[in-house]
């Protein structure tokens, strides 16, 4: 799989060649990223793994992307899910090398059972909800290029994150790791989301990278008692662009989904899904409209399968009060923040909530569970509301406050957008894990050399 920018040099070569001219090899740095999906599939560590490739590249670094063809999640397991084709490409000067999908018969029962053997590594590579490639597997441990550092996310997909170890211990290289790791309700010891994402196969893979990059003080917590030392957590966050989702056109929106300027619209842009916190919206949303206030919901993403089993059976006043937009591009999603007032997230599984972020940057107050990243990423009652995990009569609270009061509304977001401006910059979280890859690499470049060495005198 040859590189682009520079052109991937053998291992033996000690100089590269960059856009601005020669580089010395120390100054170019190789990266290979592993993830389950990459764009045009949708999700948030999709689109980051992406713009933080795109960042690399325009730094004059080589990076080389191992993924799946999958459009869909339900692609991982499922024939009927979408996928592109396989193969390789150059995409805003990145290599994508997308892997075809290993998909059977009865896969999930299968897998279940192989996953019972007690070893670790067989574990993460038996999870039903893997992206399983044969061939990702294959050249991971005979890479045909050398690199300098591996990063991997997310979880709970472990395969690509095995494939990465693979090729970091392959490579003598350093392994580093963006789990987006889901801590979901603090508040209850059982809870089923943190269960799910630090399963003991799961807590061995994180305990296997040379760094983790985490993205909320609740993450940096989880990780130290899952047995990561804490020198290898580097607290990142994460960024917004607001020339990226702000600046979209309130009556267009407005005219499109038959709501009045006037009218209080609340939306709510992720994977609907129960997950995500859209059922629970809406059974709120119910309560509400049911005693009687006025006001619209619009959702916008991506339907799962739970969220269209709930709708299905949904009441006719849900229907009738509810515009559901589906996927949408950069340009309908401008015009979404727009039009509405107020944004919405209840999720138990959002490791940060990056829509968050966006919605601040419009200044509009947010709504959210206190789980996860939600929970340290709002100040309640300063730029934005939080209620207890999955308590729908607070939800309702919460939503309604924000309905009647317009002046709250304007201050929560007012104090939302002056905190994007102010801490959430691209360029400085991007910029950090740059820095941290080149000094993984350069560390470990001067260990190797030294091993070599004292080789070399016995």
């Amino acid at each position: 799989m040859p590189l682009v920018r520079p052109r991937l040099s053998p291992s033996n070569d000690t100089e590269g060649t960059a856009s601005a001219g020669k580089r010395s090899r120390s100054e170019i740095m190789r990266v290979a990223h592993f993830i389950q999906r990459y764009p045009p599939a949708l999700g948030g560590s999709e689109s980051y793994f992406a713009r933080l490739a795109r960042y690399l590249y325009d730094a004059g670094d080589q990076v080389a992307v191992f993924t799946s063809n999958a459009i869909d999640l339900e692609a991982f397991w499922s024939r009927f899910g979408n996928c592109i084709s396989p193969g390789t490409s150059i995409e805003s000067g990145i290599e994508v090398c997308r892997y075809p999908l290993w998909r059977w018969p009865a896969r999930r029962y299968m897998l279940k059972t192989l996953s019972i053997f007690p070893n670790r590594l067989w574990q993460c590579m038996t999870m039903p909800c893997n992206p399983i490639s044969r061939a990702m597997w294959r050249d991971a441990g005979r890479p045909k290029h050398s690199f300098d550092v591996v990063h991997a996310s997310a979880f709970p997909y472990a395969w690509p994150i095995a494939c990465a170890r693979r090729l970091a211990r392959t490579q003598s290289i350093p392994f580093l790791l963006t789990p987006f790791l889901h801590v979901g309700d603090r508040g209850d010891p059982h809870d089923a989301t943190r269960r799910q994402y630090t399963a003991p196969h799961l807590r061995w893979l994180l305990r296997q990278a040379d760094i983790v990059f985490v993205q909320t003080p609740s993450e940096r917590e989880t990780c130290r008692a899952l047995g990561v030392p804490n020198e290898r957590l580097v607290l990142q966050g994460l960024g917004v662009d607001p020339a990226e989702c702000t600046g979209g056109n309130l009556r267009k929106a407005r005219l499109a989904w038959n709501v009045a300027e006037h009218e209080v619209v609340i939306g709510h842009l992720a994977n609907n899904s129960w997950e995500k916190g859209t059922v629970d919206l809406l059974r709120a949303a119910t309560m509400l409209w049911q005693r009687g206030l006025r006001f619209r919901i619009v959702l916008a993403g991506p339907e799962m399968p739970n969220f269209r089993a709930f709708w299905d059976r949904a009441s006719g006043e849900i229907k009738r009060r509810t515009v559901r937009l589906g996927v949408l591009d950069e340009a309908q999603k401008r015009d979404v923040f727009a039009g509405i007032d107020v944004f919405a997230l209840p999720s138990r599984s959002d490791s940060f909530g990056l829509v968050l972020l966006e919605a601040w940057a419009n200044g509009l107050p947010n709504i959210a569970f206190r789980a996860g990243g939600p929970a340290d990423l709002i100040q309640h009652e300063e730029d934005g509301l939080l209620v207890p995990c999955g308590d729908i009569e607070k939800l309702a609270g919460a939503m309604e406050r924000l309905v009647k009061d317009g002046s709250l509304r304007h201050k929560l977001g007012a104090s939302g957008k002056d905190r994007c401006q102010r801490e959430f910059r691209w360029e400085d979280k991007l910029n950090l894990v740059r820095q941290t890859l080149r000094l993984a690499a350069s560390q470990r470049r001067a260990r190797n050399a030294s091993a070599k060495r004292k080789r070399v005198k016995e």
